[in-house]
């Protein structure tokens, strides 16, 4: 079926790692502790506090032991949804400070604006929580990139490395699976999506191969009206 749709990651695939490792991971470590201290009591703080305690199995940990928790998670690069969340809250007062803006490879830039204009339906998948991505898109280097898409997903939508996930967006997106192409760097997450029916092409964008999938190493090349 020709592609209708395309779902992609963020990290490594639309926007570099580094900026997510040496930019946005510092900053959340450096402005976190304070936050959560000082917005405990705000009810969306509040909630992914308890969320950390739950997870962690420290039901009684103070705020500040739910700090260290949440540092050890950052260092660890855990995937964890109240992590996310509360990250997103640290980084929307940087982008919304100036401090911040939002790496997108250009390649990726201009495709998705191409792909957009020609009527594909463009959509988000990212272990960065939903907020997290309309910031780093929201506030790009090259402007608000947002209009561009249609919708977001994050790992409340199931982890990235299970077809299951791919199958609940698939059916919120309300197109065959097979109508949708699915974009990253990782393997493993490539799978997944093939496993639930969804096309997939890999990006690679230091080269190499993505083995099971066709591999780039830009947006320019990705030719979707072949697919």
């Amino acid at each position: 079926m020709p592609i209708k749709a395309v779902l992609t990651d963020i990290e490594g695939t639309t926007s570099a790692v580094s900026f997510v490792f040496d930019v946005l991971f510092p900053f959340a470590a450096r402005h976190l502790p304070a936050f959560v201290v000082e917005h405990a009591a705000v009810p969306e703080v509040a909630v992914q506090i308890e969320a950390v305690r739950v997870e962690s199995g420290e039901t009684d940990a103070s705020i500040q032991r739910v700090v260290e928790i949440l540092l050890g998670w950052i260092a660890e690069d855990r995937k964890a949804t109240p992590l996310k969340a509360l990250q997103g809250m640290v980084w929307e007062q940087g982008y919304k400070a100036g401090q911040l803006k939002g790496h997108v490879y250009p390649d990726a830039v201009e495709a998705l604006r191409r792909w957009k204009q020609e009527g594909y339906e463009l959509y988000v998948y990212s272990s960065g929580s939903i907020q997290a991505q309309k910031l780093i898109f929201g506030c790009s280097e090259t402007g608000d990139m947002t209009p561009l898409f249609s919708g977001y997903f994050d790992t409340t939508s199931g982890p990235k490395r299970e077809a299951a996930s791919y199958e609940r967006i698939a059916k919120v997106i309300a197109m065959p699976a097979d109508a949708i192409l699915f974009l990253s760097d990782v393997v493993e997450e490539l799978d997944a999506a093939q496993a639930a029916g969804m096309q997939t092409i890999g990006l690679a964008r230091d080269g190499g191969e993505l083995p099971g999938h066709e591999t780039v190493a830009s947006f320019a090349v990705i030719d979707l009206s072949r697919l």
